[in-house]
């Protein structure tokens, strides 16, 4: 049997992994209020720290993703939707293709993000330092943390 997936086992306490769990686990109902909350009373912890940290930076991005998507749909129906002539009963098609892809990628984003929280909240459960692709690297400068040079 293997102890690869306990990695840095010994190095957090019970607790540190349960916070790190919640932290990535509560973002999905939470959103980036969980993860902040958890980061401010654990920031003692580093590791603690480094995963809320992690999840707070996603939802901060998911957020902003949305925003961008919902006020850029907005727009569009305003341009397509309110004509430039009263009496014009002219309906574009592109709406009737554009409608499902913008609920494609709301359903597609939220399916990425309920598998991003399953899988660090389990490998945080773990005792492990995972990284988000990319966020993990912003996390560490942000925390003033060593770079991960392995990668299990």
């Amino acid at each position: 049997m293997s102890d690869a997936p306990l990695t840095g086992w010994l190095d957090t306490t019970p607790d540190e992994r349960t916070m790190a769990t919640l932290a990535h686990a509560l973002q999905l109902v939470g959103s980036w209020i969980a993860p902040l909350i958890i980061f401010l009373i654990r920031r003692q912890s580093r590791f603690v720290a480094f995963h809320a940290l992690q999840a707070l930076l996603l939802q901060i991005i998911h957020t902003i993703l949305l925003l961008v998507i919902i006020l850029s749909w907005f727009a569009l129906m305003f341009f397509y939707v309110i004509p430039q002539n009263a009496h014009s009963t002219d309906f574009s098609p592109a709406l009737l293709v554009i409608f499902p892809l913008v609920w494609i990628v709301f359903a597609g984003m939220w399916v990425g993000m309920l598998v991003i929280a399953i899988v660090y909240a389990v490998r945080a459960g773990r005792g492990e330092w995972a990284d988000y692709p990319l966020l993990g690297r912003l996390a560490r400068k942000i925390l003033k943390m060593e770079p991960k040079t392995s990668y299990r």
